[in-house]
């Protein structure tokens, strides 16, 4: 029995052993089944770009690793423009050449600047004009005219039979052949220029026969009852013997001034505010009032013919700088003959047009076709490669010589916003690329412009309503269409203009 006893208890534990060790198999799946679960869910946290568990600290020193490189890559650029910046301004004022380069705003080296936003751009900043009026040496005689020599201008209308034009036109019925012939360079030309006798702005006798005198010419002019006269300040006593401060005025203006300031008449007639003459335009030549203030601007020197210099100032503007150390600091001093300011923001007229249309200056469709005959006939978007610093002016003010030279720019500019649309802004830099080089100008920063006055608010907005079409066949029969002015957007073009595709415009500026 006993022996019997003990071989079971050995049966027993040789069973116990094999299930031990049948056991272990199953455990080691059993684990190599948990291993696998958990490199599948640590495959699923690592595709995801961290890692489980014992990789949380690897992703937060990953953050924390990336958000440092941001705050040094932005401390780092922050520093690059300061750097640039600094470097600008001294190599500004630098005796070098090499480095005073960059201060030229024809240069590339100041366009690649500007474009990446390294170029400041003060609103104000100090004119090098002189100190002394006094002492302001006046040069003696006329700057030379090398190529235009003589120039006259059309004064009758040439007006056909058939009944659709009963009466002259200001700046006349220019034909397209007209207009390509003058801006062919003679000796002698004979152009349009406005005064078309019977077109309108006409002047009293005793105002003509006050200008005859002026020699130096402060200009302005209001229309339609948008501004008051505005007295300039800073006038030596010198400049107040020298220069004739000439406002021109149409009758709703003249009305609106005597109702809201005092004027003054002498004892030859002649209507003064303050230091100002005001010279009434009687019969104005063009239903829009913007087109009829572009007669005295543009034509100075038709209006003032014996002016020898002239410097237009906008009505809404306060001049606040003395005219004689103007015209030292724009046209003797770099022996300029004439001088006007760069535009802020635009330096492409497609930019500028695109500016028009977007803020309602004129009716979109015109000014798209204005931008199409100038494109189909060779004028490029502005590039630093030009001659010129930008192909648009700020044409709040113009200081001028009158040669034969500018004069025939002045009728030329003044020509276009009589055919196209009065956005003068547009036209000029087509006017300069037309002349090219035979057309020298100085266009001064922006800055120094406006530090040349102080502006004031007009009395109200204008408007009109052509400024709200959309559409040209809305202009068809419509009393919308101007019935003086923008004529040659009517006239059929000699051109196909259906193939013109306008180039792209980047909005640099949301205030342009």
């Amino acid at each position: 029995m006993g022996n019997n006893d003990e071989l079971k208890k050995e049966s027993n534990m040789e069973g116990d052993l094999q299930k031990s060790l049948s056991l272990r198999p199953n455990r080691r799946g059993d684990r190599n089944n948990q291993t696998a679960s958990d490199k599948d869910s640590e495959a699923g946290f690592l595709s995801s770009g961290w890692a489980s568990q014992d990789g949380y600290p690897v992703k937060i020193v990953w953050r924390k690793g990336f958000i440092q490189l941001v705050l040094v890559a932005g401390i780092l650029w922050m520093l690059l423009i300061l750097v640039a910046l600094l470097f600008h301004i001294w190599s500004c004022q630098s005796t070098v050449s090499f480095l005073s380069v960059m201060c030229n705003k024809e240069s590339k080296v100041y366009y690649m600047l500007d474009t990446m936003g390294l170029v400041s751009k003060p609103h104000r900043c100090p004119i090098p004009v002189a100190n002394n009026p006094d002492k302001i040496i006046i040069p003696n005689g006329r700057t030379s005219d090398k190529i235009v020599k003589k120039l006259s201008y059309v004064m009758e209308d040439e007006i056909s039979h058939n009944g659709s034009q009963s009466s002259p036109l200001f700046g006349g019925h220019i034909s397209w052949k007209q207009r390509e012939e003058s801006f062919k360079l003679k000796s002698n030309m004979k152009v349009h220029c406005g005064f078309i006798q019977g077109g309108g702005a006409d002047m009293d006798p005793v105002d003509i026969k006050y200008v005859k005198k002026c020699k130096f010419v402060v200009a302005s002019g209001i229309f339609d009852g948008y501004d008051l006269p505005h007295q300039p300040s800073n006038i030596s006593d010198r400049s107040k013997k020298l220069f004739c401060f000439l406002m021109a005025v149409d009758e709703v203006s003249l009305k609106f001034i005597r109702e809201n300031a005092t004027v003054k008449v002498d004892n030859d007639g002649g209507k003064w505010v303050g230091i100002w003459r005001l010279i009434l335009l009687k019969h104005p030549p063009y239903d829009e009032p913007r087109r009829n203030g572009k007669v005295p601007k543009i034509l100075t020197h038709r209006m003032f013919p014996e002016a020898q210099y002239s410097i237009w100032i906008d009505g809404k503007m306060e001049l606040i700088v003395d005219p004689l150390l103007m015209l030292e600091r724009y046209l003797w001093r770099g022996k300029h003959s004439f001088a006007i300011a760069q535009h802020k923001h635009h330096r492409s007229i497609y930019e500028e047009a695109d500016a028009n249309k977007r803020r309602k200056r004129y009716a979109r469709p015109l000014i798209d076709l204005h931008m199409k005959i100038y494109y189909y006939e060779g004028m490029k978007e502005w590039n630093p490669k030009k001659r010129t610093a930008s192909d648009v002016p700020e044409g709040a003010i113009i200081l001028r010589e009158h040669t034969a030279m500018n004069d025939l720019f002045s009728c030329l500019w003044f020509n276009e916003v009589h055919l196209f649309t009065p956005r003068d802004q547009l036209s000029f830099g087509y006017v300069a690329y037309r002349l090219g080089e035979s057309f020298n100008f100085f266009m001064f920063p922006n800055c120094e412009y406006n530090s040349l006055f102080v502006l004031h608010p007009h009395t109200r907005e204008h408007s009109s309503p052509i400024e709200w079409v959309k559409r040209l066949d809305e202009l068809k029969n419509s009393n919308l269409r101007e019935t003086r002015g923008g004529l040659g957007l009517f006239t059929p073009y000699p051109g196909n203009l259906k193939s013109v595709v306008l180039p792209n415009v980047t909005r640099t500026s949301k205030a342009g």
